[in-house]
């Protein structure tokens, strides 16, 4: 049971290597006998908080886990924000060096995940707070490795990169520029509490900002022992600060700092993200909510039946569905249905709390999950394909779910009709909506896809270039996979991550999403030469 202490890491270099950032140990720290203890980081200090949350155990056994600061005190959290200027701690004109010392923090740090026990103490601190197959927790670890390495050396120095056009004389030139906000805010969920908060929060760095960051209490020491790492490997603790508080609190915070901070960058539920939105006038970045949907065309084919099945299966209930680019509805042509869809529910069914391939739901308890799935189920013509119960057999304290595995199957209408919102509404858990189509309903297919709100990733298994640019053509996921190996989740080291069709979204990963995310355009045009010989000549423009 993950819950349980497992042996020390017996490495004395790595152990040597662990003790000089790690203050939590998730191999026997963080148990019932021997809590850990959990620090803000402010003004360069880390500071242990008087109040501690109770109300956050051990989401495997209940019992008393790690200790995370209630925080109320924010005095200290504005001042820091209000301390850093709007043209951030470097900018492409201004303490340039930073750029090439932050891409060493990354050779560095890398270099740290790279041993085989620093990786397996992250891989199993992000086990015993957000409960997940030990794959899953790995490949945070290694997505976050492979950022770290993609932007080491000149690799932040690029992303400051601009361009300059001629001007009108001789002398004049312009200027374009990548240019910091200055103090900004990443707030981060609990289900990847490693991989989101580290990447956006060593964007906001690269581009030149001062970042607060606060991640879900639930999971926040991961970032916390992340963020030590970093400064083991030559960040400044000076550059970045960490909150450990309430959402409630939190809010209360960027109410007060509103004035000051220029950007916040929110990462989770859909209604959180507008009233963020509201708090700070618009000056948001965003990746919320994704009902992400899944397309298998027409052009069935035998050879991939096994494999679309298995890829079906990850996608929507890999971390117990507590991805936010989960499958969270499957559309299959009457081509597959017969063939594919008898065997979801044995796959499904291979999936236990043992190895943590399912395991619990943080943000639904069972009763709202079973409320969910009764009101679906009493859609005209809804089907329970399988799943449908709770776990039992378990330690799993009530305030988070333990569900099967569950699939729904409903007509194609009633999603198009009146059940719309019932049915395209997001369950955070292991659960999906199933429905089958045929030829003549991909115009209505399309009409769904179009009126669902969030646009996070999608994907469409086919191999027919037609029938890809049919769908591909007329939606807007910023995500989307396609082709007969597409899938809806994927690592976002090599490819942005983000949503699409709306103006305030967020990319997460590759250069691209690191500066459109974390800067703005700058122009600068630079008019200097020879007074002219007739002056009095108005500009062209």
């Amino acid at each position: 049971m993950v819950g349980a202490p497992i042996e020390t890491i017996d490495s004395p270099m790595t152990m040597q290597k662990l003790k000089s950032f790690a203050t939590v140990d998730p191999f026997d720290g963080m148990s019932s006998q021997s809590p850990g203890r959990a620090m803000n980081l402010v003004n360069g200090n880390w500071v242990a908080e008087r109040q501690i949350r109770e109300d956050l155990p051990d989401p495997m056994t209940g019992e008393n886990f790690i200790d995370v600061p209630d925080t109320e005190e924010i005095g200290t959290f504005l001042s820091s924000l209000a301390n850093c200027p709007k043209t951030g701690l470097h900018n492409p004109l201004k303490n340039t060096d930073r750029y090439v010392h932050l891409g060493r923090v990354c050779a560095r740090a890398a270099a740290l995940l790279v041993d085989e026990d620093i990786e397996a103490y992250f891989t199993r601190l992000i086990q015993r707070v957000m409960p997940k197959s030990w794959q899953q927790c790995l490949n945070e670890v290694l997505v976050t490795r492979v950022f770290l390495e993609n932007f080491a050396g000149d690799g932040v120095r690029f992303l400051g990169r601009g361009f300059s056009n001629p001007g009108d004389a001789t002398g004049q030139e312009s200027r374009g520029y990548r240019w910091p906000f200055g103090p900004v805010v990443v707030i981060a969920p609990f289900n990847f509490p490693l991989e989101i908060p580290a990447l956006q929060a060593l964007g906001a760095l690269f581009m030149g900002n001062r970042p607060l960051v606060k991640v879900d209490s639930k999971v926040s020491v991961v970032f916390e022992q992340f963020l030590r790492l970093l400064i083991h490997s030559g960040l400044s603790p000076h550059d970045v600060d960490l909150i450990h508080c309430r959402g409630e609190r939190m809010g209360e915070l960027l109410d007060a700092a509103k004035d000051s901070v220029r950007m916040i960058q929110f990462t989770g539920s859909s209604h959180v993200a507008e009233a963020v939105a509201k708090t700070v006038n618009g000056a948001v970045r965003l990746e919320d909510a994704g009902f992400d949907w899944k397309v298998i065309g027409p052009d069935f084919d035998k050879r991939w039946l096994d494999y679309v099945a298995w890829q079906s299966d990850e996608d929507a209930y890999n971390a117990s569905g507590q991805k936010c680019s989960a499958q969270s509805i499957l559309f299959v042509h009457e081509n597959w249905s017969d063939a594919l869809l008898p065997k979801l529910g044995p796959l499904a069914a291979r999936r236990n709390l043992n190895d943590l391939s399912i395991g619990p739901v943080l943000s639904w308890n069972n009763e709202q999950i079973k409320k969910h799935i009764d009101a679906v189920l009493e859609v005209p013509g809804a089907e329970l394909m399988f799943g449908g119960s709770p776990i039992a057999g378990h330690s799993i304290p009530a305030r988070y779910g333990a569900y099967e595995p569950t699939a729904i199957r409903v007509p194609l209408a009633a999603i198009c009709e009146q059940h719309f919102e019932l049915l395209t509404t997001e369950l955070f858990g292991p659960f999906q909506i199933i429905a089958t189509y045929k030829d003549d309903d991909v115009v209505a297919l399309l009409g769904l896809l179009e009126r669902i709100s969030h646009h996070l990733t999608a994907a469409v298994v086919s191999a027919d270039p037609v029938f890809q640019n049919r769908i591909l053509s007329a939606t807007v996921n910023g995500t989307t996979y396609c082709g007969m190996r597409a899938r809806t989740t994927g690592a976002p080291q090599n490819h942005w991550f983000g949503p699409s069709g709306d103006p305030r979204a967020a990319g997460i990963g590759t250069p691209e999403a690191i500066i459109s995310t974390w800067s703005g355009h700058r122009e600068i045009i630079m008019d200097q030469g020879e007074l002219p010989d007739d002056w009095s000549i108005p500009p062209i423009r």
